[in-house]
């Protein structure tokens, strides 16, 4: 309570409460380790071609994807270059504490896997495949309309 009273005086923002003993990994290890799966898993490779390429072994890179154990600043940085991504890519989308709810975090880790299965995964590699903008952008638009998504294009397609 002293931290947060603390935190409010000097304009501080609140610090992300770390997870005890005995309560399992810590939500943002867990996040870390997700993004590292889903950007391996997204250049198609293994745990063990990953692992040889930063010097761990496959048993420890699976520790690292559960979140069972933390990833130091200096290992974090040689996987984002191997990774051919920025640091920050391992925090983004990391929820704020104080502004979700179970149910929040449940729809997010149902949004996770669905992004972490192969058939999305094939869906993405084949429409970044599509060599004429003008096609992935209308196929786009067409898979958004099967899935009745009215919202407007994405600028990204």
């Amino acid at each position: 309570m002293l931290d947060r009273k603390l935190a409010a005086k000097s304009g501080l923002a609140q610090p992300y409460s770390l997870s005890k003993r005995g309560e399992g990994p810590n939500p943002i290890d867990i996040h870390v380790g997700q993004r590292l799966r889903l950007r391996r898993t997204l250049l198609g490779l293994s745990q063990e071609t990953l692992g040889e390429a930063v010097g761990i072994t496959f048993q420890q890179l699976q520790k690292y994807e559960r979140g069972a154990n933390r990833i130091s600043a200096s290992r974090l940085f040689n996987l984002s270059q191997v990774l051919g991504v920025p640091v920050t890519f391992f925090f983004d989308d990391l929820p704020v504490q104080d502004m979700e709810t179970e149910v929040e975090e449940q729809s997010e880790t149902q949004e996770f896997e669905s992004m972490a299965r192969r058939e999305t995964l094939e869906l993405v590699r084949a429409y970044y495949r599509i060599p004429e903008e003008n096609v992935r952008r209308r196929t786009f638009e067409l898979v958004k309309a099967l899935a009745g998504d009215n919202s407007e294009g994405s600028k990204d397609a």
